[in-house]
C-alpha cells in the first residue's frame, strides 16, 4: 500500500527580487518518513524548509500539508513545528516552562495540570525526566537540544521541520544526537524534515535525501541510491567522494558501457542508461573500490604513490600517473599491508573490477 503524502512541493519557485533560490520544486514527502534537504550554502534548502514552515511564501506554485494548500497561511496556524540552528531557547524561563510555551499560547489556554503532564511526557521523551526546574544556562549543548526538540514535539505536530539543528555540537556528541534523534523520530512517528550541509548526518538519519543544487532538485532517492546510483556528476562528488576519469564511450555491451579514457586506456562501466558511441562521460569510481596491488598485477594501472594519510580504520592513498591522472584509493586498516610496499614514493598498480566505474554525462 502506497504511503500517503503528508506535504507536497508544486512547482515552487521563490524569487528575492531578481534573485532565484529555489526553481520549479517538485516534490513529495511521505507520512512518517524522515526527508533530508541536503547541499551546499546558497542551494535553496533552507529556502525550502521556510516555505514548509510558512516563514517565506513561495512566489509561483503551491505548498500543501496534509492534503491542503497553505500558500499565505502564517506558521502559527499551520500543523508543523521548527527546531532552529541556535535553538531559540527563552533564557529567562526554565525548561518546563520552555517546552511548554506554545501550549501556554494556545486560546482557550489548556488548564494547568494538562500542561504540566504534557512537558514532563515530552521531556521523558527526549530523556530530559526530572529537568524541568533546570535554568537553560545550565544546561550543556547536547541537553539544549534536547529542549528545542520537547518544545517543538509538545504540540503533537504533523511535521518537525530542523534547521540545522547539531550544527553547534562537538563531532562526537553530534554522532550521539544523530543516533537519538532518529530513535526518537521512530518512537514519535512523525514526518521530519532536516536541512544540513552534512552529508554524513544526512545519510546516517534519512529514508530519503533530497539533493539541493543552485535552487533546484539535483536528485532524491535512498542514501543507498544516491551513493551507488548518481544520475550526475554533482551528486557523485556532493554524496561521499569518487574519482573521475574523462572518457568516451566506445559502444555499448549489455548493460554496460565500454569506453576509452586518457591514452587510450579501456574501461568497462556501469550507466544509468544507454549512451551513443562517441559520447564524453566521466567515469565515477569510488575510492574504496580502488584495490592497490604489487606492480605487474594482472589487469593493474601502473601508478606511484604521492601521498599516505592515516585515519585510525583506514589509509588514504593518493596515486598518480600520466595515463589516469589523480586517483585516492581508501584501504581498509591491515588489509593487504604485508603483501606489498605501501610507502610514498612506491610503483603500485591500481585494480578494479569491470563495471566498477559508473559511466555519468559531463555536467
Amino acid at each position: 500500500m502506497d504511503v500517503q503524502p503528508i506535504a507536497e512541493l508544486r512547482a515552487v519557485t521563490k524569487r528575492y527580487g531578481l534573485v532565484t533560490a529555489a526553481r520549479g520544486l517538485n516534490l513529495t514527502i511521505r507520512q512518517g518518513e524522515f526527508l533530508s534537504f541536503l547541499g551546499p550554502s546558497g542551494c535553496g534548502k533552507t529556502t525550502a524548509l521556510r516555505m514548509l514552515a510558512g516563514f517565506e511564501q513561495a512566489t509561483e506554485g503551491e505548498v500543501l500539508i496534509d492534503g491542503r494548500v497553505v500558500n499565505g497561511v502564517p506558521p502559527h496556524l499551520r500543523p508543523v513545528n521548527m527546531v532552529f540552528q541556535q535553538y531559540a531557547l527563552f533564557p529567562h524561563m526554565n525548561v518546563a516552562r520552555n517546552v511548554g510555551y506554545g501550549l501556554d499560547q494556545r486560546r482557550p489556554r489548556p488548564p494547568a495540570a494538562e500542561i504540566a503532564q504534557e512537558v514532563g511526557r515530552a521531556l521523558q521523551m527526549v530523556r530530559l525526566a526530572g529537568f524541568g526546574d533546570r535554568r537553560i544556562w545550565e544546561m550543556s549543548g547536547g541537553q539544549q537540544q534536547r529542549v528545542a526538540l520537547a518544545r517543538a514535539i509538545v504540540n503533537r505536530p504533523k511535521i518537525l521541520l530542523l534547521d540545522e539543528p547539531m550544527a553547534a555540537l562537538d563531532k562526537k556528541l553530534r554522532h550521539d544526537m544523530q543516533i537519538e534523534l532518529k530513535s526518537l523520530q521512530r518512537e514519535l512517528g512523525i514526518t521530519f524534515v532536516l536541512v544540513t550541509h552534512d552529508q554524513e548526518e544526512a545519510l546516517s538519519m534519512s529514508d530519503r535525501v533530497c539533493i539541493m543544487n543552485q535552487g533546484q532538485i539535483a536528485q532524491i532517492g535512498t542514501p543507498e541510491d544516491l551513493y551507488d546510483r548518481p544520475q550526475s556528476r554533482y551528486v557523485a562528488d556532493f554524496v561521499g567522494r569518487s574519482n573521475f576519469i574523462p572518457s568516451r564511450v566506445v559502444g555499448m555491451a549489455g548493460d554496460r558501457v565500454r569506453a576509452r579514457g586518457p591514452q587510450g586506456l579501456a574501461f568497462t562501466a556501469r550507466t544509468p542508461g544507454p549512451l551513443a558511441a562517441g559520447t564524453e562521460i566521466v567515469l565515477s569510481l569510488r575510492p574504496e573500490d580502488v584495490r592497490i596491488a604489487p606492480l605487474g598485477a594482472p589487469d593493474g594501472h601502473p601508478m606511484r604513490i604521492t601521498h599516505r594519510i592515516f585515519l585510525g580504520e583506514h589509509t588514504e592513498y593518493h596515486l598518480s600517473s600520466v595515463a589516469i591522472g589523480h586517483l585516492v584509493a581508501v584501504v581498509p586498516r591491515g588489509a593487504d599491508a604485508a603483501a606489498h610496499d605501501l610507502e610514498v614514493g612506491a610503483e603500485v598498480a591500481a585494480l578494479w573490477r569491470d563495471g566498477g566505474p559508473l559511466a555519468l554525462t559531463k555536467d
